[in-house]
């Protein structure tokens, strides 16, 4: 606490980051990294943009990340005015709530979700509702519709449960909700689910976000974007400019750009990730293990005989890292990051010691 604090700093509770300790021979599966590394593309342009002597870096980057937004756009089919770009999902995420999700009706999200948006609210002034999941951890989009909010968003997949929600019950929420802007959030929708940037051709309302840390390994670049009708993407960048007109630096926007141009390995990655997943879920279930349905690049798991803190203790003493939320109606469950399929045997090995 301190007597120089703006009012607004005293009243926030932070997001808390995924830990990212330095342990020698660590397995880290507690943050959602992707476990392969970035298309070589990527590399090579970030290497060829620094060049010799970094003579480049001199000078400021294009500010709307055109070359970027051209990529995204060419990636769905869609016209560039539709795509906005910045520096990580999260920032896109920032600049979404304080430009689209402050009405005066509140905002509602899942009671399970990322734990980032209440943090959002509390920054901005944003009034909220948290929207109870189902028993098996799911939405359900009637207890939107009859809510009538100024605004909704919610992860898909979940997060972090994992369950996906299908398109169809985003466009009839959509339609349901036309006044009110409805944000699907991505992060993890390329490892086996069908984006809502299908939908925004009908939905004006719609505002779909994405980040190349997950799907395309590039969590070390912090990189997003966002797709929408032109309206929603002019509200975007009138908010980007009034508070960074340079969000993404030239190594950024030349690595990012490569990273979605080449098809190939994001496709080759993703599907690497997903087949491990399978395995790996189907391994938990034989410990007994309950395993929420997943698509994302991790498992939502608890067992009904074993306490999950005491299960993630267990595992770090084993050089292996989790997730474990100590929040109401799982606090049972551990988060745990797909990794490469030896990551996924030593941690099954572990868990066979443990329960």
């Amino acid at each position: 606490m301190s007597q120089f604090w703006s009012p607004v700093v005293h009243t926030l509770s932070p997001y808390t980051p995924g830990e990212q300790p330095k342990i020698d021979g660590l397995i880290k599966l507690n943050t959602n990294e992707n476990p392969y590394p970035p298309s070589p593309h990527a590399v090579a342009a970030m290497q060829a943009e620094l060049g010799v002597d970094g003579d480049r870096l001199k000078l400021y980057p294009e500010p709307t990340g055109l070359m970027l937004r051209e990529a995204v756009a060419d990636h769905f089919g869609i016209a560039t005015d539709r795509v906005f770009v910045g520096n990580s999902s999260d920032e896109v995420l920032a600049h979404t709530f304080i430009g689209l999700l402050k009405h005066e009706r509140p905002l509602l999200f899942p009671d399970i979700t990322y734990s980032f948006y209440p943090v959002y609210c509390g920054l901005y002034g944003i009034a909220f509702e948290r929207v109870p999941l189902d028993d098996r951890f799911a939405i359900r989009v009637d207890d939107y519709i009859e809510r009538q909010p100024g605004a909704v968003i919610f992860p898909n997949p979940n997060a972090p449960t994992g369950r996906l929600l299908p398109l169809a019950d985003i466009a009839r929420l959509a339609a349901a909700l036309p006044d009110a802007p409805v944000v699907i959030d991505e992060a993890y929708i390329d490892f086996g689910g069908e984006s809502a940037v299908a939908l925004i051709d009908a939905h004006p309302n719609v505002l779909v976000t994405q980040t190349l840390s997950k799907s395309r390994s590039l969590a070390g670049l912090r990189v997003g974007f966002a797709v929408g009708q032109p309206a929603l993407i002019e509200g975007l960048s009138r908010v980007k400019d009034s508070f960074n007109s340079y969000p993404l630096d030239r190594l950024a926007l030349v690595g990012a750009t490569a990273a979605v141009r080449d098809r190939e390995w994001f496709d080759q990655t993703r599907r690497r990730v997903m087949a491990s997943r399978e395995r790996l879920a189907g391994e938990l279930a034989s410990l007994g293990f309950e395993v929420l349905p997943s698509a994302a690049n991790f498992l939502f798991v608890r067992h009904p005989q074993h306490d999950a803190a005491t299960l993630s203790a267990g595992l770090r003493e084993r050089r292996i890292l989790v997730r474990h939320f100590r929040a109401p109606r799982i606090d049972q469950f551990l988060r745990i990051t797909v990794g490469t399929n030896p990551q996924c045997d030593a941690l099954v090995e572990a868990l066979q010691e443990l329960v």
